[in-house]
């Protein structure tokens, strides 16, 4: 596996991060993304691939819930997440896969939001709806999102195996999540297309079963 020459640091939600070198073209730029890019496709986990993978066909046969979620463009993810998981890789004679993202609520989320707290938004869905094995996909650039890190909290306390999809050095979720699986990337936008990448690896690899 090849090593990334930066050092990655970890960021707030929402902060400042590398958008790249500054005053090329746009072929020049979309040369330096491509670079940035397949850095992290040779550095991608395929063991925690496989390991999420595997947890996702064990939900599948235990009939158990998958919720993804995430926020602003993770939000975006969240729910091509879902989308895919429970509709594109259904293969007939097969269960379902019941998955659905928990940032899809506007009306919900905006009341937790402004009656409670935007950390609450991901967290008081779950006290609803988890039960024990089912399985958690938080999605962040960051790592350090305050919703989400009460959510893993939550669904941890409650025997729920939860997936972190994380950029930069992972943040806060990397050490409390059960299988972290990290986009060692300083360009946000290198980090929501492999985790839109992973997403689609195992879609198709679902479908694909034979």
């Amino acid at each position: 596996m090849a090593i990334l020459p930066r050092k990655i640091v970890s960021i707030k939600p929402g902060s400042h991060h590398e958008t790249g070198p500054g005053g090329l073209s746009a072929d020049a730029f979309a040369a330096w993304y491509r670079k940035e890019s397949l850095a992290q496709w040779q550095n991608l986990d395929l063991q925690a691939v496989e390991r999420l993978a595997k947890k996702i066909i064990e939900v599948e046969k235990k009939k158990r819930n998958i919720f993804v979620m995430g926020n602003g463009g993770s939000a975006a993810t969240a729910s091509h997440w879902a989308t895919d998981l429970s509709k594109t890789a259904r293969v007939s004679g097969r269960p379902l896969l019941r998955c659905q993202s928990l940032s899809e609520n506007v009306a919900y989320l905006t009341a937790i939001a402004n009656d409670i707290s935007f950390d609450d938004t991901f967290s008081l869905q779950l006290e609803n709806i988890l039960m024990p094995n089912d399985l958690v996909i938080l999605i962040s650039g960051s790592g350090n999102s305050r919703n989400l890190i009460k959510a893993c909290l939550y669904a941890r306390k409650r025997k729920a195996f939860v997936v972190g999809l994380l950029g930069f050095d992972g943040g806060q979720l990397k050490d409390i999540v059960n299988l972290p699986l990290l986009v060692p990337s300083q360009q946000y936008g290198v980090i929501e297309d492999m985790h839109m990448a992973i997403g689609h690896i195992l879609t198709f690899y679902l479908k694909q079963r034979r």
